[in-house]
């Protein structure tokens, strides 16, 4: 997966004025220098961070918020209010502000110096002071934004940073997102469906739909070269079973998935698309469900939704890019079954086959079984467990009036005993609180059956970028009860519904 933090930057703004005289700006200028070097330089900050002379005007912001709007590469904006910036002069540029904001609630020093203090070096370090006067103006004019609070050098403070940073970048994406259905939904399903146009709208991700026809054209016409490339990869990097090597009887039900991966990766790099889906129902001439290509696609960074389920493939492809660099990975995924005899609950997911290898760090072995869904060849698919951890499971609902994201922290656990004839890629966990009150808050927030897992980041991040597309989201974590759950629901549909688009 090509690295999506390369080729972007977070501006980093400072706030004064006039008032204090030429010695001071100076000053002004060469500490949050340093502080927007503290940040750049941090490793747990992905982006990076660009310094812009200090802002002392109404004209200066407004038009630095353009340039800022204006330049692609630019994913937000961290704001500090060096010395006191009268909020009044922010109003034309916050007005136009669309990207997201960090306010970071800093100052110079670390410590205070308490026995030189003068009224000097009080006008010249009252972040204190103008971070209040500028918060109250981003509260009244209800603009969205992260809150930091610490000093650029701690590490808590650099984290955070980093981690909004992620959700910027994954907010980015989503405003470019290019995702191909292959074919419709599964037939009669309800939480897959979803309106496209709203999606576009309130996103920025653009979902249309291809024949699988166009795709089984061009599985004909892949080369044999380019078939033998991919198995020989998969000779290397997986413990294939004797019955798909160079030579066995089932050989060729390898070849033909390799082929399938040729077409769908042509397909997807052509179309600049970077998410999709496929639907067991929708199959036309395909010999065998897409299970291994699948997760060969999506260990390289795609997104992925099954039986038609774009906001799923949304949600992948989100959690891929914000979680880039990072140990772990994201996944397809869905609940299948409860084990309640277990100490707080345990659930096992899976999924038909598209469970993406990057959620272990051990050797999957490539295999071939039957699937009864779908009427095809048996397909060829990737096995092996999710390795035990921290993670954050989150699905994507409609429910008309706005979209809805529910997650829930859980922690992957290895499996109780041995399962030696669950034939997919599988994971258990343990879910925040424990699994009647998680599977209660679930089912009363609406969550999907599919979502994403990610084992790579916390679930700050979907926090952070849920905030930035004014897009409810409800956690389920260890501070949940039902209770609460049900108040809180009933008080975000009053509230979306009152911000809802005339």
């Amino acid at each position: 997966m090509r690295d999506p933090f390369q080729d972007k930057e977070i501006w980093f703004l400072t706030g004064s004025q006039t008032l204090y005289g030429d010695d001071v700006l100076r000053q002004v200028a060469e500490q949050s220098r340093t502080v927007a070097r503290l940040v750049d330089e941090a490793p747990d900050v992905p982006v990076r961070v660009v310094w812009k002379p200090v802002l002392k005007d109404a004209d200066a912001i407004r038009r630095a918020v353009l340039d800022a709007e204006a330049d692609d590469a630019c994913v937000g904006l961290i704001a500090w209010m060096h010395t006191f910036s009268p909020a009044k002069m922010w109003i034309r540029g916050l007005d136009r502000l669309s990207i997201p904001l960090l306010q970071l609630h800093t100052q110079a020093n670390v410590e205070l110096p308490w026995s030189s203090i003068d009224m000097d070096f009080m006008n010249l370090n009252q972040a204190a002071h103008g971070d209040r006067e500028f918060g109250y103006l981003l509260t009244r004019m209800s603009v969205p934004r992260k809150v930091v609070v610490g000093h650029a050098s701690e590490q808590r403070v650099q984290r955070e940073v980093g981690r909004w940073a992620r959700a910027a970048t994954g907010r980015a994406e989503l405003r470019a997102l290019r995702l191909a259905r292959f074919g419709d939904n599964m037939r009669n399903v309800a939480v897959t469906e979803g309106d496209k146009t709203e999606a576009e709208i309130q996103l920025g991700v653009s979902v249309n739909t291809w024949g699988v026809t166009e795709l089984a054209d061009r599985v004909r016409e892949v080369s044999e070269s380019d078939v033998d490339a991919v198995v020989e990869d998969c000779l290397r990097s997986y413990d294939v079973r004797a019955e798909l090597q160079p030579g066995a009887d089932r050989h060729e039900a390898l070849r033909y998935e390799a082929r399938v991966e040729v077409a769908l990766r042509a397909f997807l790099e052509a179309g600049g698309f970077t998410a999709f889906t496929t639907n067991f129902e929708d199959l036309g001439p395909l010999r065998q469900l897409p299970g291994l290509a699948v997760q060969r696609l999506m260990a390289d960074g795609y997104g992925f939704g099954a039986e038609g389920d774009w906001k799923t493939a949304v949600l992948v492809r989100a959690a891929k890019v914000m979680g880039f660099g990072l140990p772990g990975g994201a996944s397809l995924m869905e609940d299948y079954t409860y084990d309640f005899a277990a100490q707080g609950g345990l659930i096992l997911g899976a999924h038909m086959l598209e469970v993406c290898p990057t959620l272990t760090v051990n050797r999957p072995r490539l295999e071939i079984h039957p699937l009864t869904m779908g009427g095809r060849e048996d397909p060829v698919r990737l096995v092996f467990e999710a390795d035990p951890g921290p993670g954050v499971v989150v699905s994507m609902s409609d429910l008309r009036d706005r979209f809805r994201f529910t997650a829930n922290v859980v922690d992957l656990v290895a499996a109780p005993q041995e399962l030696p004839r669950l034939p997919v890629g599988h994971a258990v966990w343990s879910p925040r609180p424990d699994l009647p009150t998680a599977a209660q808050a679930w089912l009363l927030a609406g969550g999907a059956h599919h979502t994403v897992l990610t084992t790579a980041l916390p679930v700050e991040v979907f926090e952070d970028l849920a905030r930035m597309l004014s897009t409810e989201l409800v956690v389920i974590d260890e501070t949940t009860t039902a209770r609460r759950l049900e108040h809180e629901l009933r008080w975000n549909s009053a509230c979306y519904r009152l911000l809802a688009r005339p």
